[in-house]
């Protein structure tokens, strides 16, 4: 009897046999560096519990895929009390003691020179939601999702067109690194619209009576109150103290989280017409062709019946930045970091959440690593949360850089005077 050739016993045992294929189960890990306590807690804490439901819908579909190995993710949190010093030891444990790949922050005070350092050493790949943050200095830390706070020059500029009538405008804002980028932004938004700024309130963020900057605001009679970016406990307050001291204008704030409770503290009419910038994901317009976010709809029902009353601006910025670095990871098949991020760059453009953007920033912030192109505007519409445009910031800044470059100047914000601030103190 002849014998098989060796070729075509290998083929007959290749059918006779399972085929054996390696399925790795590794685990990569992500770093969520944020204020999970104080202040700060509600534009940290529900963008944690979007990235566990994140987490938990990639881990079931198998994982990250890079080359033929699956890979869960976890996600570690470190709660930084919004405390450069805590954000330096937590960027040390997560990147030097758990190995993450990622590291997801809020930004601003917690995105210390320190914190920079370290992450410039190690070539850790960090995302924030403060564009101001980014620099030169810092080329792995990107902002893909939040475009703190150049979006809100949409809101004003909707606002203009939509009450033609309106003339001035009173704001406040607390002291810090989310308030002061945004007063320049706000400065320059309002210059554009033509509508005068008659009185600026900074206060400190210790701050917790707000009656008497209120009735300061409104001493001047202004068309618009605005809170500029103030965190949600003050957006509260400041909302009720306008409504308890009889205000009849248009209100105007960067969010306007938990919108329920403020509702159920003034009334209905007089938080009706509130613009702001985040809009609730069951939104009908989030199921527009150009939307990239995977089933807006069912995440925000699962998101609220997980946590009740916890919707916030942020419980979907965290889950866009991951998936973007997601895709990344697999297309790049590696998580070395300047590799995922040419691959995140590749083109100058990316799919942002609302839509093609293209990465951005070089004039304003000396790097072009915020992914920018459109912003909702969003209206309290009987008592509902409803996105009435998404606004080109591109548009707006092609046609009003000027005012916002004199503003970040005027405020010492570019990101040159920020690197000579830290030459100086050196």
């Amino acid at each position: 009897m002849a014998l098989r050739s060796s070729s075509s016993l290998g083929s007959a045992l290749s059918l006779a046999l399972p085929r054996l294929r390696i399925e790795t189960k590794k685990g990569v890990t992500v770093g969520f560096l944020a204020p999970l306590s104080g202040k700060l807690k509600s534009w940290a804490e529900p963008g944690y519990h979007g990235c566990l439901i994140w987490k938990e819908r990639v881990n079931a579909q198998g994982g990250i895929q890079v080359r033929d190995r699956q890979f869960l993710i976890d996600i570690i949190p470190f709660d930084t009390e919004f405390k450069p010093g805590k954000a330096l030891e937590g960027a040390r444990k997560l990147v030097l003691e758990d190995g993450a790949k990622l590291l997801v922050m809020v930004g601003g005070n917690d995105f210390s020179e320190q914190v920079r350092d370290f992450v410039n050493q190690q070539k850790t790949l960090v995302t924030t939601l403060l564009p101001s943050d980014l620099s030169p200095d810092a080329r792995t830390l990107i902002a893909p999702s939040e475009v703190h706070p150049i979006y809100n020059v949409t809101g004003v500029d909707w606002l203009k067109r939509d009450e033609p009538t309106l003339r001035t405008v009173a704001m406040c804002t607390q002291d810090d690194a989310h308030g002061l980028p945004s007063i320049a932004t706000y400065r320059a938004a309002f210059e554009a619209a033509g509508i005068e700024v008659v009185a600026e309130r900074l206060f400190p963020i210790e701050t917790t009576e707000f009656s008497g900057i209120v009735r300061d605001l409104m001493a001047h009679q202004p068309d618009i109150l605005c809170w500029d970016t103030a965190y949600e406990p003050f957006v509260h307050a400041l909302t009720i103290e306008a409504y308890r001291l009889g205000f009849k204008g248009r209100l105007l704030s960067c969010t306007c989280d938990n919108y329920v409770d403020l509702i159920d503290k003034t009334s209905l009419d007089f938080m009706e017409g509130f613009v702001f910038q985040f809009p609730d994901f069951d939104d009908p317009r989030l199921n527009e062709p150009q939307i990239n976010f995977e089933n807006p709809n069912a995440f925000y029902e699962e998101f609220c019946s997980r946590y009740p009353g916890a919707w916030s601006a942020v419980s979907w910025e965290y889950v866009s930045t991951l998936e973007l670095w997601k895709t990344a990871v697999e297309r790049a098949r590696t998580f070395e970091p300047s590799t995922v991020l040419a691959m995140m760059k590749v083109g100058g453009t990316g799919k942002h959440v609302f839509g093609e953007a293209a990465w951005w920033g070089r004039e304003l912030f000396g790097i072009d690593n915020a992914l920018v192109g459109y912003w909702p505007v969003v209206t309290i519409q009987n008592g509902r949360a409803r996105i009435v445009e998404f606004g080109s910031i591109l548009d707006w800044w092609a046609a009003h850089s000027d005012l916002l470059l004199k503003h970040m100047r005027v405020m010492h914000l570019m990101w040159d005077q920020r690197q000579t601030k830290l030459v100086e103190r050196r």
